[in-house]
C-alpha cells in the first residue's frame, strides 16, 4: 500500500490537498478535501489496463464551475426535500431552495466545504480520514454536527466509504456520495451498455418534481427489475412514465431486499460490487449532464455515468412510513458502504 500527496489548487486562502491512494494490485483511488471529492479510482480491465472509472476533472476550478455533485460527500441530507422545510417536534426549519421549490442535497452542503484530511497507511490497507463541524443552523439544520468520513482501500481492490456523525441537537442526517461511475474506462463509452443487479422489489414513484409521492411500486413487468440484471439502456428507452420523468433514465431510489448490487461492463470485464447497510439507493443515469463543458477531454452528456446512492430514501423526514433519517441529541450515526472491482 501507498500514500501520496499533492496540491490540487487553492480556494479563499487555504490549499487543496490531493490523496492517491495505491494498493498492490494496480488499484488506486485519488480523493480531495474539497468537497471530500473522489476524483479518480483507477482499476484494470480484463487485459490489465488500468483506467480511470468515474467522471471528474483535472483542476479544482472545474468542479466549482462545473460539477454536478461528481464524487463528493453529500450532506446533511441526500437528495431532495420538499418545500425545502421539514418539522421536529413542532420546531419548523426552513432550508435552503436550491432545486425549484425543493432543497437539494444540502443546499451549500458538505459536497463544498473545505475538509479537515489525515491520511494513515496499514500493511493490507491505507485511509484517507475526512471530518467537518457542521454549525447550529448551517443550510437551515439545526444542531452543531460533527462529521467523519472514511475512505478505506484494501489489497483486495476495495473501497470502503464508512460515515460517522454526532449533534448536540435532535436533526436529521443523510449522508451519502456521489460518484459517478463508467466502467468502460477513461469515459470510452457511455452507461447504456453497463449491467446493473439488485434484489429490489419496490422502488418509490415520483412526482413531477422528482419527489417521492410516499408510494412504493412493484418492480415486476416494470424496466425497474433488476433482479436479474437490466441494461441501463431498456429505461432510457421504455418510454414508461417514471422514466420520462426523470429526464430519459432513472433517478429513483430503490428499497434494498439486500444490501448487495452489482454493475459490469461486458466489453471491458470490470464489474463492480457494492454493499451497503443503507435500507435504499437512488440509482441516478445521468440523464440531466450538461453539455456545455468537458469532462479530461471528453464532451459531457447524457448517460456518461451512473451513480448508486445509498442512503435513506430523500424526502423520508416527510414520510412516516419511510426508514427514519431522524438523529436523536448525542446519538451516534454510523453507516458504511463499500465498493469491489472485479473482472469477468
Amino acid at each position: 500500500m501507498n500514500i501520496t500527496e499533492s496540491i490540487f489548487g487553492e480556494l479563499n486562502g487555504h490549499i487543496i490537498k490531493s490523496y492517491t491512494i495505491s494498493n498492490d494490485h494496480g488499484m488506486s483511488v485519488s480523493c480531495i478535501d474539497y468537497g471530500g471529492i473522489i476524483t479518480g479510482i483507477y482499476v484494470p480491465d480484463r487485459e490489465g489496463i488500468i483506467e480511470n472509472v468515474i467522471l471528474g476533472f483535472d483542476t479544482l476550478e472545474e468542479y466549482i464551475i462545473h460539477s454536478p455533485f461528481f464524487g463528493a460527500i453529500i450532506g446533511r441530507a441526500a437528495g431532495r426535500i420538499a418545500g425545502s422545510a421539514f418539522t421536529l417536534d413542532g420546531t419548523v426549519y426552513q432550508l435552503k431552495k436550491n432545486d425549484g421549490e425543493h432543497h437539494l442535497h444540502g443546499g451549500a452542503g458538505f459536497h463544498q466545504v473545505i475538509w479537515d484530511s489525515a491520511a494513515e497507511k496499514g500493511l493490507n490497507e491505507a485511509n484517507i480520514k475526512f471530518s467537518y463541524i457542521s454549525p447550529d443552523g448551517e443550510e437551515g439544520y439545526p444542531g452543531t454536527l460533527e462529521v467523519t468520513v472514511n475512505y478505506t482501500l484494501n489489497n483486495d481492490n476495495e473501497l470502503a466509504i464508512s460515515y460517522e456523525a454526532i449533534s448536540d441537537k435532535k436533526t436529521i442526517i443523510n449522508l451519502t456520495n456521489h460518484t459517478y461511475f463508467n466502467l468502460s474506462g477513461d469515459l470510452k463509452r457511455d452507461i447504456l451498455d453497463h449491467e446493473v443487479t439488485m434484489e429490489s422489489d419496490h422502488f418509490l414513484e415520483l412526482d413531477e418534481t422528482l419527489i417521492p409521492t410516499g408510494e412504493f411500486i412493484h418492480v415486476e413487468n416494470t424496466p425497474f427489475d433488476f433482479r436479474a440484471g437490466k441494461e441501463i439502456k431498456e429505461g432510457v428507452m421504455s418510454g414508461h412514465q417514471q422514466n420520462v420523468l426523470a429526464g430519459g433514465g432513472y433517478d429513483h431510489p430503490f428499497l434494498l431486499t439486500t444490501g448487495e448490487m452489482t454493475v459490469v461492463d461486458s466489453a471491458s470485464g470490470r464489474k463492480l460490487a457494492v454493499e451497503t447497510d443503507r435500507p435504499s439507493v437512488v440509482l441516478y443515469t445521468a440523464n440531466m449532464l450538461g453539455s456545455d463543458f468537458k469532462i479530461r477531454g471528453v464532451q459531457s452528456k447524457s448517460h456518461l455515468g451512473l451513480c448508486l446512492e445509498t442512503q435513506c430514501p430523500p424526502d423520508s423526514v416527510h414520510h412516516e412510513h419511510f426508514p427514519s433519517i431522524v438523529l436523536e441529541k448525542n446519538e451516534v450515526y454510523k453507516t458504511k458502504t463499500s465498493f469491489k472491482f472485479h473482472v469477468v
